[in-house]
């Protein structure tokens, strides 16, 4: 497996880029650790599958470096990169077996068939392939195709990384739950580097060991998902992250509090004398709905109750903006006004975009005892 480097990476479909708006990708400098599994993740457009193919040797980028443990390979071919990508349609050989399929990566390289036997039924397992293993693959279904695809990719043990381009895009909703669920046991088995382009964050949120959010070619943030679930570092990550994503106030901050209209918010203490305008962040999760007057809560006005079935999305209306709360199905919201409760630990504050840092909570100085 490899760490993975990017150095100044950049891409420009045309040529002689002059600023920020012709690039495909804009410059990124990050290390991808060795035996991870990444998730690329953002909206179609956004560079996913462009930054996937120039890790892959598909695509020369038109700036920077790509480092296979520190073997700079930005020059090399895909096939000389030593690496495994899936696609998002099968790419299979549908006059062979399903056996010889997966065995063709590892003939190629001259494997013992001894070997070869063992993985390809190791793998063959895995992805509940056995009973089809001297079918042709002609006859099988798309979904059996497409994991056929996967095997392929996933046989060869040398292989210096695993690239994934959307490849449960064809596959039965029911199917894709166990496949990425085979994606991530695998993944814990062998250790491989893995990287994965889905602009599905369940996808993404429970392949991954770190997920890169992407917009508008960038890269905004790399996190666990619990990363950028609780503290998203951009406001677009917050958005994109989350069912329904999170919330945004525009608000003025003074002496401790957000001002929303003429409603006061708490800030936690750690954003000690920040003033000036900001956008006041927090999760539908960690609001707290109620009937009746608690200390803190605001009034606010019950502008829609959504039900779907898990859970209840309440939008309310403080002062002339509006946000979401989810509620548990057991919970059952006021009907036409109730009371909003910001708990300070889950609020989070922007400033174009970008997250406010909170300052470093001071150690208590301690005396030296004579």
């Amino acid at each position: 497996m490899a760490r993975i480097e990017l150095k100044n990476l950049a891409h420009a479909y045309q040529p002689n880029p002059k600023d920020a708006a012709d690039y495909a990708l804009k410059p990124i400098d990050h290390v991808w650790q060795d035996g991870l599994a990444y998730a690329l993740l953002g909206p179609s457009g956004c560079g996913k599958t462009t930054l996937l193919n120039i890790i892959s040797g598909l695509l020369k980028p038109s700036q920077g470096q790509i480092l296979f443990d520190g073997t700079d390979v930005t020059t090399r071919a895909p096939q000389e990169r030593n690496i495994a990508q899936v696609f998002q349609f099968p790419v299979i050989y549908d006059t062979m077996s399903v056996y010889n399929n997966l065995a063709f990566p590892l003939r190629n390289r001259k494997v013992a068939e001894t070997n070869i036997r063992s993985r390809v039924e190791e793998i063959a397992e895995m992805l509940d392939l056995s009973a089809d293993l001297e079918k042709r693959a002609a006859n099988l279904s798309a979904d059996a195709k497409q994991k056929i695809s996967l095997g392929r990719g996933l046989v060869r043990s040398d292989v210096a990384a695993i690239l994934f381009d959307e490849p449960l895009t064809v596959i039965d909703p029911h199917l894709k739950l166990l496949l990425r669920r085979k994606l991530k046991q695998i993944h814990a088995r062998f250790k491989l580097t893995m990287v994965y382009v889905t602009h599905d964050q369940l996808e993404a949120l429970t392949f991954a060991d770190r997920v890169v959010v992407m917009n508008d070619g960038q890269v905004l943030q790399i996190g666990t998902p619990q990363e950028l679930f609780e503290t998203p570092r951009h406001t677009f990550v917050g958005f994109f992250i989350g069912s329904p994503g999170m919330n945004f106030l525009a608000c003025r901050v003074s002496r401790g509090k957000a001002l929303v209209g003429s409603a006061q918010i708490a800030l936690a203490a750690d954003y000690g004398a920040l003033e000036g305008d900001f956008e006041l962040g927090i999760r539908p999760e960690f609001l707290k709905l109620h009937a009746t007057q608690t200390l803190g809560s605001l009034p606010v006005k019950i502008c829609e109750n959504e039900n779907l079935g898990s859970c209840k999305i309440i939008t309310v209306q403080l002062a002339d903006q509006q946000l979401k709360v989810r509620l548990g199905e057991e919970e059952t919201p006021p009907t036409t006004a109730g009371f909003l409760e910001f708990p300070a630990a889950w609020i989070r504050l922007y400033a174009k975009g970008l997250l406010v840092e909170p300052e470093p909570r001071k150690q208590p100085t301690q005396e030296v005892p004579p």
